[in-house]
């Protein structure tokens, strides 16, 4: 149960209470969007900078995919694999996370909108051994651009091809 004092604290910050149990660290001015608690008691926090599980934060950028269905929330990280020139940032896809919520409250509608807001544009492209995705996706510090590969797809392929665009927007923006 949440004090009296915690709560008028909240209200005058504009932050909302961390529920018990959290254990990250959010940052100074890091605002509690939704919040709820997976089956197993995982604490998940959708923040302003991102989604929290426990005391893991990943930012809105690199949650490649999130979908909720059958009263779970499926979440798959991007892991950053590569830095090119221009801001170009090739990524694989992290193991799918599943995490049942009981009581899902805000969580959902608020890790759709963040993600798909995050999304500046997205393009496939088509190459011999499968295709690759080029995302552009905001973050704190502006657009960058992130590469992922298709299952299957060679991924040297998907490096020439990145660097290629890597290179060419570096030249647009030099």
């Amino acid at each position: 149960m949440v004090g009296v004092g915690a709560r008028i604290a909240a209200l005058l910050t504009g932050r909302e209470i961390t529920p018990e149990g959290f254990t990250g660290t959010l940052e100074p001015d890091e605002r509690v969007l939704a919040d709820s608690r997976a089956r197993r008691g995982e604490v998940v926090l959708a923040t302003d900078r991102g989604l929290w599980v426990d005391d893991h934060r990943v930012p809105w950028h690199l949650v490649s995919k999130a979908t909720w269905a059958s009263g779970a929330l499926e979440v798959i990280e991007a892991l950053e694999v590569e830095h090119l020139e221009g801001g170009v940032v090739v990524v694989s896809d992290a193991v799918p996370r599943r995490l049942p919520l009981p009581d899902p409250g805000r969580i959902p509608e608020t890790v759709h909108r963040r993600v798909t807001g995050a999304i500046h544009s997205r393009q496939h492209h088509d190459l011999p051994s499968g295709g690759a995705w080029f995302v552009q996706r905001r973050t704190p510090g502006g657009v960058v651009l992130h590469v992922r590969a298709d299952p299957g797809t060679d991924p040297d392929e998907v490096r020439t091809l990145a660097a290629g665009v890597g290179e060419k927007l570096g030249r647009a923006r030099g």
